[in-house]
Order: structure tokens, then C-alpha cells, then sequence
């Protein structure tokens, strides 16, 4: 899990469909990447919550960089 361990009261939770729109990508990588255990969610009824800091920290761990040659 994280470092930044908050209070569940404290978490923002965003649904795919925001997800999908902050990493500008389908809805259906969203539940690839959910289904595949690299993105963090909680079930609620049929849908999935994904915590903010969780989009974020995948996101910078992600990032690939260009090496100057």
C-alpha cells in the first residue's frame, strides 16, 4: 500500500469514467488495469472506486522518461 495511509473518511474516491478521463484513456483499460491488480478499487454494488492518490501514484510511477542520447 501507499506511504500516505489517510483516514477512509479523508480518501477521494473517483469512478472509472473519471479515471478514464484524468489518465485520457478508455474506461475499459481503466477496468484492465483494476482487473489486473495495478490499480487499486473498492467494489461499491457493481461499480468500482478508485482512490485519487492511487490514479496519481500509478501515473508517476509510470512515467517513462527520454534518455538524451
Amino acid at each position: 500500500m501507499a506511504a500516505d495511509q489517510r483516514p477512509l473518511s479523508e480518501v477521494q474516491f473517483l469512478t472509472v469514467a473519471e479515471v478514464a478521463s484524468v489518465m485520457r484513456v478508455s474506461k475499459m483499460t481503466v477496468y484492465r488495469l483494476v482487473h489486473n491488480g495495478h490499480l487499486p478499487a473498492i467494489r461499491v454494488g457493481r461499480s468500482f472506486r478508485v482512490p485519487e492518490n492511487a490514479v496519481h501514484e500509478y501515473l508517476r510511477e509510470s512515467f517513462v522518461g527520454v534518455e538524451s542520447a
